[in-house]
């Protein structure tokens, strides 16, 4: 039951999904970031990013496993890591290239993803020698993209629309607590799975930290 619990943990956090959250965290703290506000055309922008972050990506890592590149999904082979990396790096480039400087996408969702991509070359480095964590990676750009929605890109507090259960007024420390919260269960998982040791998911953290930082440091 537990490790069942941790796989489930690890796939909904996955770090292909990270920026796909991160978008979508965006959206609801402060969505007048955005030049545009209607429903429709806000779907449209998350599913193309959704694509390229995820979908590509994906049939990508399902392509080499069915040429027999990659034993599994779970890549536990360092060496198997290092095609999927390249392309998903790509994919992840050729995002940021899109939206860098797009009226329709804000500043803050640029650096997000220069620094996603900024992490995943970083780990593709560090894999050679070691092998890190990239639920670590993902965990620490989440946590540290959080930090600067608090601190440079929301107004402190957010409306939470849920419908018939009513709106509610939530201060963003509380997004940065849970985003706190969520790392430190992704790497517990990652732990109890015996897919990582403590220095894989720490070297992991600091990774998806550091590249945040200077993606940050470079367009701002």
């Amino acid at each position: 039951m537990v490790k069942t619990t941790a796989k489930i943990i690890s796939l909904i956090f996955h770090p292909l999904f990270v920026v796909s959250y991160l978008l979508l965290i965006l959206f609801v703290v402060n969505p007048y970031l955005f030049s545009i506000q209607d429903a429709k055309t806000q779907g449209l922008v998350f599913f193309s990013v959704l694509a390229l972050s995820v979908g590509f990506p994906l049939i990508v890592i399902l392509m080499f496993k069915a040429l027999g590149m990659i034993k599994s999904l779970e890549m536990d082979d360092p060496m198997e890591r290092i095609g999927p990396l390249i392309a998903t790096g790509i994919f992840y480039l050729w995002l940021f290239i899109n939206i860098y400087k797009n009226p329709v996408m804000p500043q803050a969702f640029s650096v997000f993803v220069l620094g996603a991509t900024i992490g995943l070359f970083m780990a593709f480095f560090i894999n050679n020698f070691s092998k890190i964590s990239l639920h670590g990676v993902g965990m620490g750009g989440l946590v540290t993209a959080v930090f600067f929605i608090r601190f440079f890109y929301s107004y402190n507090t957010f409306v939470l629309d849920i419908g018939s259960w009513g709106q509610y007024h939530i201060h963003v420390n509380v997004l940065l607590f849970i985003s706190l919260f969520i790392a430190g269960l992704v790497g517990t998982s990652r732990l109890l799975l015996g897919a990582h040791n403590r220095s894989d998911l720490y070297g992991g953290f600091l990774v998806g930290f550091i590249s945040q930082i200077i993606a940050f440091r470079f367009l701002i």
